[in-house]
């Protein structure tokens, strides 16, 4: 795979990923959407659609990482380091596209941005909070216990990204992708209680820059001092991920 491919690739199918992603948590969160209030279910099979929409249309051209733990992991394992690099800026740039994306599909949702109270003078406005829409927010803020379970859910994800590859009847019948995607929805499910689930440096920083700068209303804060946990828990899971993977397997 040449840089070029590899940088396309990697843009084009994380800003799917994003969209698909931060559409989902939009649909559930923001007042004016049909999906109010659909819940976690949804939002962890959207990601796990998300996943599969994006790695399947950037597989031809990159191998669909999306993601620099994975990069990361394999690069660990294999010792190949010369093309991590295009793979991190094209995932970073598309996870912000992405984001952009997501805004703009939910412009008038976004615009309209409060929820209605009642109040002893009749109806109120209140601000909604946004970023959870774009990034991850932790249920208890607790910096070590976070940042554990980033690490662990992120080994929980890449760990077996890495021995999928060992199954080679997966990737020529095209269904890896697919077990990835499942893989995804089963880690929300189960491990995503506490922080959200970031488990993808990009998919959490890119989202948060972009949340910073777009002009939402009522936006509330994009939480700069949580944000180092969703860049550092999965690139340690991913670095952890692939010493396991190289010593076990």
């Amino acid at each position: 795979m040449s840089n070029g491919d590899i940088f396309v690739g990697e843009i084009i199918g994380t800003a799917i990923l994003i969209l698909f992603g931060a559409g989902v948590c939009a649909a559930v969160t923001l007042r004016y959407s049909k999906a109010r209030a659909a819940g976690w279910i949804v939002i962890a099979f959207g990601w796990g659609f998300a996943v599969l929409a994006g790695a399947y249309t950037a597989a031809p051209l990159s191998g669909g990482h999306l993601n620099p733990a994975v990069t990361l992991g394999i690069a660990v394992d294999t010792g190949e380091w010369g093309k991590v690099w295009v793979y991190l800026l094209g995932q970073m740039i598309g996870a912000m596209l992405g984001a952009v994306l997501c805004y703009l599909t939910y412009f008038a949702q976004f615009q309209a941005n409060v929820s209605k109270t009642g109040t002893t003078e009749g109806t109120a406005d209140e601000p909604l909070p946004t970023l959870g829409i774009f990034s991850t927010i932790p249920e208890i803020r607790n910096p070590v216990a976070n940042l554990m379970t980033e690490i662990i859910a992120t080994i929980g994800l890449v760990l077996p990204i890495l021995a999928f590859g060992l199954t080679t009847g997966l990737g020529e019948s095209g269904t890896l992708v697919l077990i990835v995607s499942l893989l995804v929805v089963g880690i929300g499910l189960s491990l995503g209680g506490p922080t959200g689930y970031a488990i993808n440096p990009a998919r959490d920083l890119g989202p948060r820059i972009v949340h910073t700068f777009l002009p939402i209303p009522n936006k509330g804060t994009s939480d700069w001092g949580y944000a180092w946990i969703p860049v550092v828990g999965p690139l340690i899971g991913g670095a952890f991920s692939g010493l396991i993977y190289n010593a076990a397997f």
